[in-house]
């Protein structure tokens, strides 16, 4: 690129100014790189983590559908709830589920409700036709993203289950966070085959606006203690407290990272400005000024910088499919969708060239006031 530049200049100082840029890349090719490095490194995993954020809060909205989340304490308990909370609520879903190996690995089977919460709610990633319906009449199974990722079970399947019953495999489901295989069958099903299943949780529908109301009944009225009810706000307030102190160091390494390029170019520049009075001499001689050559060398940087964090989008890019697609598929068994952020990648540039700039403050201002002696000095040996 700066050759080509080198031979589209107009005037004898721009062709002098690529072609000095180009002597000075070898000397400058450490700190770019790790400019380059580190530029990558936050964009590829700043967006990793910002694709990981949108999609579990999305994924939290859309699986998290109960205003209120209710835990009995034993099974008489669960039993008053189960007709106290039906005239007071629009529907009580039985989170039930059971612990069995299924096709070799440990296993949770959940059994759900014939409700329009699932229809509406639970994205799938892969699915047949009538999904919901043929889990209600006991004829299939959905099971997570980790069992079909792994190849366990496909779509058509028959899956053998503990107990010697088998259910089709109708449906895959996105179950971020969990390493373990899970499948999901009608509440029914689940009751007939494991009749000692536990049935102390439930998520309960109702306005939003009256589960707070509902919430105080339940420890005025039917004397549940506070802390075994859960509303949904603060159930996702949690969970997003939770991602986000999880991805504090991230942003910590970043900083560090553009730190250590941001030094790498300042010692650089430092040293070079130091042996570079051999080629600046002839040109101020010819008439150049000094703060003229000063603003060259701002500039110099300012181009160097450009490439550079061009370069660095694409490497990040990739970066952030590697991680995506393949890192996170073979460690946790689940792929997020990749998305950009475009302004993440402006304010980055943005403090990428802040530091670049004060990399090269000390030797503009050193170039800018340097004694015209110490320039002509370099002449004294010239024959």
């Amino acid at each position: 690129i700066l050759t080509k530049a080198q031979h589209l200049a107009r005037t004898a100082l721009m062709e002098w100014f690529w072609a000095d840029t180009r002597i000075q890349l070898p000397g400058l090719s450490l700190a770019l790189m790790a400019l380059l490095l580190a530029l990558s490194a936050n964009i590829g995993v700043g967006t990793m983590v910002s694709s990981f954020r949108l999609t579990f809060i999305g994924w939290l909205d859309q699986r998290l559908a109960a205003e209120l989340y209710v835990t009995a304490k034993d099974e008489e308990e669960a039993a008053r709830l189960r007709v106290w909370l039906p005239p007071r609520s629009t529907a009580v879903l039985p989170i039930w589920s059971v612990d069995a190996e299924v096709l070799g690995e440990q296993t949770q089977i959940f059994g759900v409700a014939d409700d329009s919460t699932y229809r509406e709610h639970w994205p799938l990633i892969a699915s047949e036709n009538d999904v919901w319906a043929r889990i209600a009449a006991g004829q299939g199974a959905l099971i997570n993203e980790q069992m079909w990722r792994r190849g366990k079970a496909k779509i058509g399947q028959p899956l053998v289950m503990p107990g010697g019953w088998s259910a089709t495999v109708v449906g895959v489901y996105s179950d971020y966070g969990n390493p373990n295989g899970q499948v999901i069958v009608g509440v029914k099903t689940l009751v007939d085959h494991y009749r000692d299943v536990p049935k102390l949780r439930y998520g309960v529908r109702v306005a939003p606006e009256q589960a707070q109301d509902l919430k105080r009944r339940l420890v005025e009225e039917f004397g549940l203690p506070d802390t075994a009810i859960v509303d949904q706000a603060s159930l996702k307030r949690q969970s997003r407290a939770i991602f986000d102190q999880t991805f504090k160091v991230t942003g910590a390494l970043n900083v560090l990272t553009l730190a250590v390029a941001g030094f790498a170019m300042f010692s650089s520049l430092l040293t070079l400005s130091g042996i570079r009075l051999p080629q600046l001499a002839p040109v101020w001689a010819m008439g150049v000024r000094r703060r003229d050559l000063a603003l060259y060398e701002v500039a110099r940087t300012l181009a160097l910088w450009l490439a550079t964090f061009m370069a660095a989008i694409p490497v990040g890019l990739t970066l952030a499919w590697v991680l995506l697609a393949i890192v996170n598929v073979e460690a946790f068994g689940w792929r997020l969708p990749m998305m950009v952020f475009p302004m993440d990648w402006f304010w980055l540039g943005a403090i990428a060239l802040a530091a670049a700039l004060l990399s090269v403050l000390v030797p503009v201002r050193r170039l800018a006031s340097i004694n015209p002696a110490d320039l002509l000095r370099i002449f004294a040996n010239e024959r």
